[in-house]
């Protein structure tokens, strides 16, 4: 079983910047490909980025693809999510996921380890 523990999130205005941080516990994180989601009020939860176990493959949402970056250090069982030029859209709680593959998937269900979540709101 893996633990993950997000952070990073708060207040911004738009246009501004955060980054998430994702600390995991756990012998298999290395070896797991991981994902950001987000979840707005009223909405479902909504793929947001992805990367396999190595960091070498990403994959993004198209509502955030050349503002936001994910990255993977294993060294540090710590993934991220670079979050550049955000808008009021993005304002949601962000969740980090682990799959127990090292491939990358936008497929929620196929997550087997989920975080607590993080609060981002961006003010217009």
């Amino acid at each position: 079983q893996v633990r993950l523990v997000e952070s990073g999130g708060g207040l911004v205005q738009a246009g501004g910047s955060l980054r998430l941080t994702c600390a995991a516990s756990g012998r298999s994180f290395s070896s797991s490909a991981m994902g950001w989601f987000r979840q707005a009020p009223g909405k479902e939860r909504e793929f947001v980025a992805t990367i396999n176990w190595i960091g070498l493959i990403r994959r993004y949402a198209d509502s955030v693809k050349g503002r936001f970056t994910i990255s993977k250090d294993n060294a540090k069982n710590t993934v991220y999510l670079q979050m550049n030029s955000l808008k009021p859209e993005d304002t949601a709680v962000y969740y980090c996921a682990g799959r127990i593959s090292t491939d990358i998937t936008m497929d929620p269900s196929e997550y087997k380890n989920w975080g607590q979540g993080t609060q981002v709101t961006v003010s217009s």
